[in-house]
């Protein structure tokens, strides 16, 4: 497969605080990646330097084989959509406007037909068609969230960092966000990292499993190599039971002592 993002020796301080330190991460082309860890693990600044928010003080990341650094911001934004967890929650305008911000890094002048288009096909496919004439204001949390989604897959990226995706979602919208992306993946080609909290639901839908802790990468790869009850008990300080029958499955079952 062809490798799509490329992480070379990533480090980030905020001040006397080492962040991320000397991450290095391969993503190639239809996969689905989710990094896992506790508050703090660095789970957020890897999301933020991938989508150059963020200047790493150290290593660099490559989109393409290109040094995301020297990408224009149009130009990245073509090729990569960012929904981070914190959202502004006050936005004057219908669903429909929200989504049709995306395809902004493509217009010129005016919506074309394709443009309107692909808003509406993004908008059906997150489920969120029968809302396109609501403002945004008007909506529920979970509402929200698969509005954002939405607004970054109307970008028609090839790449699609999510932080927390199924954040404010009940399990049935957790279940169908989380389908959609892992079905973009399978039938489009995509390449989604995103950070999650539910283990079990990152375990279900991706590929590989990245484990963060302390800014540093604690173990990566298939989620039976990687969501292991001894590492989990090194990571989270949580002891677990992992089964294996036919699906894994992570039951807590106390705080480590």
């Amino acid at each position: 497969m062809e490798v799509k993002i490329l992480v070379k020796g990533v480090s980030v301080t905020y001040g006397s605080i080492k962040a991320l330190s000397g991450v290095s991460v391969t993503l190639e082309e239809g996969q689905l990646a989710s990094l896992v860890g506790p508050n703090g693990a660095g789970k957020t600044t890897l999301l933020k330097c991938i989508s150059n928010i963020l200047k790493p003080k150290v290593g660099t990341v490559l989109l393409d084989s290109t040094e995301i650094s020297k990408i224009s911001s149009k130009e990245l934004a073509k090729k990569l959509g960012y929904v981070p967890q914190v959202q502004p929650t006050h936005i004057p305008l219908t669903v429909f406007e929200v989504v049709a911000l995306g395809r902004r890094p493509h217009v010129t002048w005016r919506l074309s037909k394709h443009d309107l288009e692909v808003i509406w096909k993004v908008l059906k496919m997150v489920g969120v068609e029968h809302l396109a004439d609501r403002y945004f204001d008007e909506l529920s949390g979970g509402e929200r969230q698969k509005v954002f989604i939405a607004r970054a897959l109307a970008q028609e990226p090839e790449v699609l960092l999510l932080d927390e995706p199924t954040n404010n979602l009940d399990l049935k919208h957790q279940l169908e966000i989380l389908t959609l992306i892992r079905r973009l993946v399978k039938f489009h080609n995509l390449t989604v990292l995103m950070a999650m909290h539910d283990i079990n639901l990152a375990c279900r839908f991706s590929d590989i499993i990245i484990m963060l802790k302390d800014g540093k990468i604690f173990a990566i790869g298939e989620p039976s190599h990687v969501l292991t009850s001894e590492n989990i008990k090194r990571v989270y300080g949580v002891e677990v039971a992992v089964i294996n029958n036919p699906h894994l499955f992570i039951v807590p079952l106390r705080v480590s002592s």
